[in-house]
């Protein structure tokens, strides 16, 4: 043989149908989708008392949806309180639907060599909204949501792409938790009610 390493390569007897596979997953995708939900009730929307905050999940990968690349989530931030702060490889779009606020934004210098490492830059950046507003979040940066009204809740949809995760880069960091953020907090509509009338505390 003309080539150094054909000994090599052609070591080896273990046979997979890998290719097989993604024909038989392309064949099966339509009968497939068509037992998954297009449309989702606020019923099928989990709850989550997360370290971000409480979040009603509107589309999510183990929501068995159609939608196959986006996360969406809504946010609600009780009066005069704040989200988690955190920080994610991916871009993120933040609507804003109910309340006024800000958000405060810290970008990081990053360096992937054979590892990867970000640095916070010293200037934090401070960006008001208010209901009607799309917040941009680039990727990398350390963000926080903040609700400035102390009588109203604020209500946020969160929409990032999920891509980067399947490509294995997954990099999310929570800096800080939510204030309401209790790990032993069942959510359900009853107790939702009372973060949005600004109970910071509330009873099991």
């Amino acid at each position: 043989m003309a080539w150094s390493e054909s000994k090599a390569w052609r070591q080896g007897s273990d046979n997979k149908p890998f290719y097989q596979a993604l024909l038989d997953d392309a064949a099966s995708a339509p009968a497939r989708n068509a037992k998954r939900r297009k449309v989702i009730a606020p019923s099928d929307m989990p709850w989550e008392m997360s370290r971000q905050g409480l979040l009603k999940h509107l589309l999510n990968e183990a929501m068995n949806t159609r939608m196959e690349t986006v996360d969406a989530y809504m946010q609600i931030i009780p009066p005069g309180s704040r989200s988690g702060k955190h920080r994610h490889l991916a871009e993120e779009c933040v609507y804003v639907v109910e309340g006024r606020g800000y958000d405060l934004h810290q970008d990081c210098d990053v360096e992937i060599t054979d590892t990867y490492h970000w640095t916070p830059q010293d200037e934090v950046k401070r960006y008001e909204w208010e209901a009607g507003d799309v917040v941009y979040v680039p990727p990398n940066t350390i963000h926080q949501h903040f609700n400035a009204n102390p009588e109203r809740p604020v209500r946020l949809i969160s929409i990032i792409n999920r891509i980067f995760k399947a490509s294995g880069l997954n990099d999310l960091e929570q800096l800080e938790d939510a204030p309401e953020y209790d790990s032993a907090v069942v959510l359900s509509t009853e107790v939702v009610e009372r973060y949005l009338r600004g109970h910071a505390t509330v009873t099991r």
